[in-house]
């Protein structure tokens, strides 16, 4: 479990076919990770396979591979990684699961004042549970969706400190970015469709 709260921006160091997946080394400011750790990259829960001082390295298995945008990566392109949730850890973003809904695809950035609106297209499993002014996750990054322009189309406001501190300031239209609807959207939906029609009560 995450919160969205980005930790750390690594840095793809090397990125190898292996088994049929893909085998991701990256630079990272952390001493302290272990081997079987959870961690998100660009919001996607791995596992860590290994590690030392200044970098570690995950397997993105070929399942996953077809769901995210990695295989588009190259060495040199940066990482919004965030560690796995302690309890008793402030929850300042929003219940992140580290799974991937979906590939967006960056449709529009520009400058308003201080903030960044930065338009995204989402798939259809992710515009069912995006709500004005309700929560979403972009690269790893928790967010609230400003205004939905479409019904696939999300907008985003982006602050200062966050484009500083994550990977959102590099975006440019056509970028590809990870997307995880809502949690208790999806159960909603979910829960929704099951009883559908069903008699009231147990």
């Amino acid at each position: 479990m995450f919160t969205g709260l980005i930790t750390a921006v690594g840095t793809i160091e090397a990125a190898t076919a292996s088994d049929g997946g893909l085998e991701l080394t990256i630079a990272a400011p952390f001493d302290d990770l272990e081997m079987g750790e959870s961690i998100a990259l660009n919001g996607a829960c791995l596992t860590v396979t290994g590690c030392e001082a200044g970098r570690f390295r995950v397997h993105v298995v070929q399942t996953s591979l077809g769901r995210t945008a990695f295989g588009d990566r190259q060495v040199g392109d940066p990482v919004n990684l965030e560690r796995a949730l302690r309890l008793g850890d402030r929850l300042g973003g929003h219940l992140v699961q580290g799974h991937v809904d979906g590939v967006g695809t960056v449709r529009g950035v520009r400058q308003e004042g201080d903030t960044w609106l930065i338009d995204v297209t989402m798939p259809t499993a992710v515009a069912e549970v995006t709500i004005p002014l309700g929560s979403i996750t972009v690269d790893g990054v928790s967010l609230t969706a400003n205004a939905i322009l479409a019904s696939d189309v999300v907008q985003l406001a982006i602050i200062p400190f966050t484009l500083e501190h994550t990977t959102l300031g590099r975006l440019a239209v056509g970028d590809r970015v990870h997307l995880e609807g809502d949690m208790v959207g999806k159960h909603v939906r979910a829960l929704a469709a099951r009883w559908s029609g069903a008699p009231e009560g147990p």
